[in-house]
């Protein structure tokens, strides 16, 4: 693609529990044909060594973004080998000179998956301390789409009102909270569903879960193909 031509999705993954679900996202997005510039936190990077075994590093990011994305919801290695990554940019977390960081720079919207509540509070007051917050902060000056995908339980009374703040900038809150009407039998299902959930609120298309079409029963039908 000429870089001229190229206006991506910027996907932000902060330290919140839950690294299956911005694989997914990310997967969703490149089977999509769309371009992604990915910001992943210092935070999120100990979240992935933990549930995942791998060290994403700077220096060698498309080779450890590779194993992530070849991962399944599961832990097994190897589950989505060959994901195509020539259209992923990566910006260093502690980059705030980075492309995303201004407003010039051309993006469809900003996906946060997932968004832990240190995030919500950074991206609701505007602090801008690394460049996924600030890049959550050029998405909503610029009216671009931005996904919150938050991923904690219980919730207190002052991530509420921070989440309330990010839907009155704009902004779609998104919990990160599987359904089964689609016919969960796997744990990737529900890591599938609620990355799909964030793509349609993004209006990127795929097929990850069975929509509801109004027939009971449709989630007992095991085995049968996932819906678009």
């Amino acid at each position: 693609m000429n870089e001229a031509e190229r206006i991506p999705w910027v996907v932000g993954v902060s330290g919140a529990s839950g690294t299956p679900y911005a694989a997914a996202v990310l997967r969703g997005l490149l089977a999509a044909g769309e371009s992604v510039d990915l910001v992943v936190s210092r935070a999120s990077r100990l979240t992935l060594l933990d549930e995942t075994g791998i060290s994403y590093r700077d220096a060698h990011w498309r080779e450890d973004l590779g194993q992530w994305l070849a991962r399944g919801a599961d832990g097994k290695p190897g589950t989505y080998p060959g994901v195509d990554l020539s259209d992923v940019r990566h910006w260093g977390a502690g980059d705030l000179a980075a492309g995303p960081s201004s407003g010039s720079y051309r993006t469809k919207g900003m996906l946060i998956v997932p968004a832990s509540t240190a995030c919500v509070a950074g991206v609701a007051l505007g602090l801008s301390k690394d460049l996924l917050q600030r890049t959550a902060s050029v998405t909503l000056k610029e009216s671009r789409r931005l996904v919150v995908a938050v991923r904690e339980t219980p919730l207190n009374g002052q991530t509420l009102r921070h989440l309330v703040s990010l839907d009155e900038a704009g902004a779609v809150v998104l919990p990160a909270s599987p359904a089964f009407y689609a016919g969960a039998s796997h744990i990737q299902d529900l890591v599938d569903f609620v990355a799909g959930r964030v793509l349609d609120a993004a209006g990127v298309p795929h097929g990850l879960y069975r929509r509801w079409e109004g027939e009971l029963g449709g989630g007992s039908r095991q085995g049968e193909p996932r819906g678009g």
